[in-house]
């Protein structure tokens, strides 16, 4: 098994910035597709951003392109989302997900993964 722990979500005003991260423990050996999603009331769960575990492989929904980064340190089991310029419509729960796959995958949608943590609240208010 593995554990997701996000943490960094919070308050912030439109056009300011939040940095989550996450971190796993538990059964990390191997090499771990890891990603964002995010779910606002009354809406269904949608991809964000997801990064291969070589790193250089990324996702962008397009909502997000150019104002969101997804980045990883392996050696910390830490991924992280930069966020940037932020709109009251990227109000959410954001949680992070989890796969043990290949080195190079990239894996953007929601049922591909296995392991997912507890959610941490982004709102922006405008």
């Amino acid at each position: 098994q593995v554990q997701l722990v996000e943490s960094g979500g919070g308050l912030v005003q439109a056009g300011g910035s939040l940095r989550l991260s996450c971190t796993a423990s538990g059964r990390t050996f191997g090499s771990y597709a890891m990603g964002w999603f995010r779910q606002a009331p009354g809406k269904e769960r949608e991809s964000v951003a997801t990064i291969a575990w070589s790193g250089r492989s990324t996702y962008y929904a397009d909502s997000v392109k150019g104002r969101f980064t997804i980045s990883r340190d392996n050696a910390k089991i830490t991924v992280y989302l930069q966020m940037n310029s932020l709109k009251p419509d990227d109000t959410a729960v954001y949680y992070c997900a989890a796969k043990l796959t290949g080195r190079t995958v990239v894996l953007t949608r929601a049922n591909e993964y296995d392991y997912w943590g507890q959610g941490t609240q982004v709102t922006v208010s405008s």
